[in-house]
C-alpha cells in the first residue's frame, strides 16, 4: 500500500474522530504544531517492525520538536490476537531497551476491542483506526499535559460514554468516512522502513 495514502487516512481519522470527539485531549496541539511524526512499517516481518520500533526511539532522543509518532502497519495484524502479540513484542522490547519512563506504547487497530467489551460495543471505535499501529508518546510530556487537565483520570470513562452516546452506527459511519477522504495535505514527517 502507499505509505502516502496511510498517512493522509491516518491523519484524516485523528481530525474526523479523535480530535472532533476530543477523545485525546492534547492531540489537536500536536497536529496544529506539526510535531507529530508519521512511519510506515511496510510487509508483515514483526522482527523489521521492532527494528523500526527501535529506530524511532532513538529518533525521538535526538529530535525534541517532534512531539510524538504514529506508526503504521497497512500489510500486517489484520487478526487482533496477532496485533496483541505484537504489541506486547514491542512493550518486551521498551523495557529491554531501557525505554521505560521516558516512552509509552498506545495501540490503535481495526478491530480493536477493549478487555471485557463484546465486539460491536461502540466504546471500541475509540481505539479503531484505520490500520494497525503504535503510537509512541513521550511520558514526560504526557505528564505535563495531563497535570494541567482537569480530571485526566476521567478520560477513559468520558471516551466509552461519548462513544456510546454516539452510537455503534455514527462510529463505524465517522471511521469509514475519514478513509474515502481525498486530502491534500503536505506531510513533512514521514518515513517508511520495509
Amino acid at each position: 500500500m502507499e505509505a502516502h495514502k496511510c498517512i493522509q487516512q491516518t491523519i484524516q481519522w485523528v481530525k474526523a474522530v479523535v480530535i472532533k470527539h476530543n477523545f485525546c485531549p492534547f492531540a489537536a496541539a500536536e497536529l496544529l504544531r506539526r510535531r507529530v511524526r508519521y512511519g510506515v512499517g511496510e510487509g508483515q516481518n514483526a522482527e523489521a517492525h521492532l527494528a523500526l520500533l527501535a529506530r524511532e526511539w532513538k529518533h525521538l532522543d535526538q529530535q525534541a520538536d517532534t512531539a510524538t509518532t504514529l506508526l503504521v502497519f497497512p500489510e500486517a495484524y489484520p487478526d487482533f490476537a496477532d496485533y496483541l502479540d505484537f504489541v506486547g513484542w514491542a512493550e518486551a522490547l521498551l523495557r529491554s531497551l531501557d525505554y521505560e519512563g521516558i516512552y509509552q506504547l498506545a495501540s490503535f487497530h481495526p478491530d480493536y476491542r477493549f478487555a471485557g467489551a463484546e465486539p460491536e460495543d461502540p466504546a471500541n471505535y475509540t481505539n479503531r483506526s484505520p490500520y494497525p499501529m503504535l503510537h509512541i508518546l513521550r511520558e514526560a510530556q504526557l505528564e505535563r499535559v495531563l497535570a494541567a487537565y482537569h480530571d485526566p483520570e476521567g478520560i477513559p470513562l468520558r471516551n466509552i460514554d461519548l462513544a456510546r452516546s454516539l452510537g455503534l452506527e455514527r462510529m463505524r459511519e465517522e471511521r469509514r468516512r475519514s478513509m474515502e477522504r481525498r486530502l491534500d495535505l503536505k506531510i513533512s514527517l514521514i518515513f517508511r522502513a520495509d
